[in-house]
């Protein structure tokens, strides 16, 4: 078989607009999700308006706030880094920076019932308590990072650390013991319950501990996430908490990459051994590590899993981040997850609702208690990294620059601003509507990926709702929404366009030689000569008594037919950009020739079969056209043409030139020639007697041209008669037989 392809194409030239308008709509809060917030919020039903009012509270101009806390008088307590320094911010909102540690980083600050206050260092830091604007050193758990702290009822401080994950119980200055040993890398959360359990979370394998006593603790929940970042515990005795794929680690990554430049007094260094991976995006949770942790679990410990019962929102394959709910029965609930965004803090409302924080431009989400999602606001920060309730008002502490927000009140004006949606070609523009009230919407376009300087001008708003869009033709369309007052609102948005009609793509061409008798003729062949040789003459019976036709005294010659008609196979691939219908044209061209001939025209397969010798012996080349002109008008249509590779056609066996051949008692010797017009010789071989066939070599040692001589020498023949059958054949598998009788 005989097989040619070529790849590749010619587009034709010239822009013209398809006949068929596309749109591009807006109306779910995923597609919103996309754009960006100023002052607007989203709804779960795909809804913008007007967000809650965000004011700036405290700009720390430092990179990122790590940790926050109240104490009884309404004051709050803010802990940076990278330059390890903590602040105070009193009711009447003005801040004054309290202490400037020795370290990089102050992850974590709390405070107790009297109001003393305290702060830890990181890395290879301690716990100092923080009294009247000095810091006096109150314990070393000797660890490299101090993660968290938590004050219980009584005064009893915990902390949470890493490299190592323990949790240290702290009873007075310098007065403190290991209370329990995690086997985790960190321990990145601590928190008390209402029966004043301790519960930690921890990184690298994502696991929750409810510690009730010293060395004793319960395994409350197993997430498939590297590390629990937040945990809340609920009045009826569930707990919330995030699961978080490894934002730990590039915290502390940045941090070091700070300090490593000379940030922080002391020019300390800032190195970790935390080893979570990430992968595009999906953080992968160690299991061998696990495993080994597992085994050396105390005892005491019930490390029972709990059944996950129920997943309400988005959950599949593997997230960045999650929001779980322990119940009481130790059940699990996700209710929220996302591949796209990490989650690093919750605060539960006393209505059943839950805010988040989010990395996407500094989110807060609402999630009310009937699961319905709300992007409450966007600080369009890095980050969101902590949420408190702080003197009544609902505060959002953020990184890169770490600052502090206040969400109160309504804001009366707003702005959205969409992703940048691309028509894949220039495209011209149709009409923009969209459903709301008390908004005004602009458009600009362009040809780059991105807006920047070679964009158009933002439109003057559109009067109205199916308005023409007034921005250049362009592959790029953005809109922008204003919202005026606080009843504003805006859904439902979509652009009508005519994209740039794109030619056709051919992608290769295929020309095949295979042998395509029917299946009927050659069951018929097949039955015939079964007859033919297994009846060599006929007796007719019939019930009349009289004698049929006299049967012939010779016995016919069973004539062999051609087993197959040879068949050309010319096929092709193609498709178009726009899926417009295709319409075909194939020609071909001989050697010699000058002008291309149609065999095949208006045409909408991509296959064609040809009688194999409806074209001489030659070289052809086939040319395909494709059109997409049932689809658009005469003056948009657009055509693409490929031309195959050389298809040689070689329907002519060689013709065969025998000597006179020499016997000499068992051996035989016989000069020939083989000589084909079209192709090179392939293959010559004999046979003796009907055995098997065995291959010649020419003279010259190369079977490579359309002539060659050969010298055939053989032996082994006993005495008597003999048939000798030589078989040359060419490059289009055509075979020349010769037979010789040896005597």
């Amino acid at each position: 078989m005989k097989r040619f392809a070529l790849v590749g194409g010619l587009l034709a030239a010239g822009l013209a607009y398809a006949s068929t308008p596309q749109f591009w709509e807006m109306s779910t809060f995923n597609d919103f999700l996309k754009g960006k917030f100023d002052g607007v919020s989203l709804g779960r039903d795909g809804r913008l308006s007007i967000a809650p009012k965000l004011e700036t509270l405290f700009a720390s101009e430092q990179p990122v706030i790590w940790s926050t806390a109240a104490t009884p008088d309404g004051s709050l307590y803010v802990a940076t880094g990278h330059r390890g320094r903590v602040f105070r911010i009193g009711q009447d909102g003005k801040a004054a920076l309290v202490w400037t540690s020795d370290r990089p980083g102050v992850f974590a600050v709390a405070t107790d019932a009297k109001g003393n206050v305290y702060a830890a260092s990181s890395p290879d830091g301690k716990i100092y308590r923080l009294v009247n604007g000095t810091a006096v050193e109150y314990f070393d758990p000797k660890a490299k990072y101090i993660w968290s702290l938590a004050v219980a009822p009584d005064g009893v401080l915990y902390a949470g650390t890493g490299d190592g994950g323990k949790v240290f119980r702290i009873t007075g200055p310098g007065q403190g013991e290991e209370y329990y040993n995690t086997t985790q890398n960190n321990v990145t959360s601590l928190i008390l319950d209402a029966q004043g359990r301790l519960l930690a979370g921890t990184e690298p394998n994502g696991i929750l501990y409810r510690i009730t006593a010293k060395d004793k603790a319960f395994v409350l929940y197993d997430s498939s996430l590297p590390e629990i970042r937040a945990v809340s515990p609920m009045p009826d005795g569930s707990v919330l908490a995030v699961g978080l794929g490894g934002a730990l680690a590039k915290k502390v990554t940045a941090a070091q990459a700070a300090a490593a430049g000379g940030a922080g007094a002391g020019g300390a260094t800032f190195s970790t051994s935390i080893t979570v991976t990430a992968d595009s995006g999906a953080e992968i949770k160690p299991t061998d590590p696990k495993a080994a942790q597992q085994a050396q679990l105390p005892a005491a410990q019930n490390t029972a899993q709990p059944t996950v019962t129920s997943g309400l929102i988005d959950l599949s394959q593997i997230e960045k981040s999650a929001i779980y709910r322990i119940n009481a029965d130790n059940t699990v609930e996700t209710l929220w997850s996302s591949k796209e965004e990490n989650v690093y803090d919750i605060l539960p409302a006393a209505d059943g609702q839950l805010f988040f924080g989010t990395d996407a431009n500094g989110r807060v989400y609402r999630l009310s208690a009937d699961h319905k999602l709300t992007l409450f606001a966007q600080t369009n920060d890095a980050e969101a990294m902590r949420l408190l309730r702080w003197n009544g008002t609902l505060v959002a502490a953020t990184a890169n620059l770490g600052k502090l927000y206040a969400l109160r009140g309504n804001n009366t004006a707003g702005s959205y601003e969409s992703p940048v949606y691309d028509s894949n070609g220039v495209a011209q523009w149709g009409r923009l509507k969209w459903q709301g009230a008390q908004i005004a919407v602009r458009t600009r376009s362009g040809n780059s990926i991105r807006p920047d300087k070679t964009w158009s001008d933002w439109s003057e708003p559109l009067a109205e709702s199916g308005g023409q869009i007034s921005s250049p033709n362009a592959r790029y369309l953005q809109y922008a929404v204003e919202f005026k007052n606080a009843g504003a609102f805006a859904e439902n948005i979509s652009a009508s366009y005519l994209p740039q009609n794109l030619p056709p793509v051919i992608r290769s061409i295929t020309v095949l030689t295979n042998l395509a008798a029917p299946a009927a003729q050659a069951r018929q062949q097949s039955n015939n000569t079964a007859s033919n040789v297994n009846s060599p003459y006929t007796v007719t019976v019939t019930d009349t008594g009289d004698a049929g036709p006299a049967a012939s005294t010779g016995t016919p010659t069973q004539t062999l037919s051609r087993a197959a008609t040879q068949q050309l196979t010319v096929t092709w691939n193609a498709d178009d950009p726009e899926q417009d219908k295709l319409v075909y044209k194939l020609e071909y061209k001989g050697d010699g020739e000058q002008e291309w001939k149609t065999i095949r025209t208006a045409t909408h397969e991509n296959t064609l079969l040809l009688d194999g010798d409806a074209l001489a012996d030659g070289r052809y080349l086939f040319r395909v056209t494709a059109s997409d002109k049932e689809s658009n008008p005469p003056k948009a249509a657009r055509e693409a043409e490929l031309i195959s590779a050389p298809v040689l056609i070689d329907n002519t066996p060689p013709v065969l030139s025998l000597g006179k051949p020499q016997r000499k008692g068992e051996e035989v010797d016989l000069d020939f020639s083989a000589q084909d017009a079209v192709s090179a010789l392939r293959r010559a071989e004999y046979a003796v007697d009907g055995g098997s066939w065995l291959p010649i070599a020419p003279n010259d040692g190369i079977l490579d041209s359309m002539k060659e001589d050969f010298h055939l020498h053989a032996g082994g023949l006993t005495p008597g008669e003999h048939t000798l059958v030589i078989r040359v054949a060419d490059s289009g598998n055509n075979a020349a037989l010769a037979k010789v009788v040896l005597r």
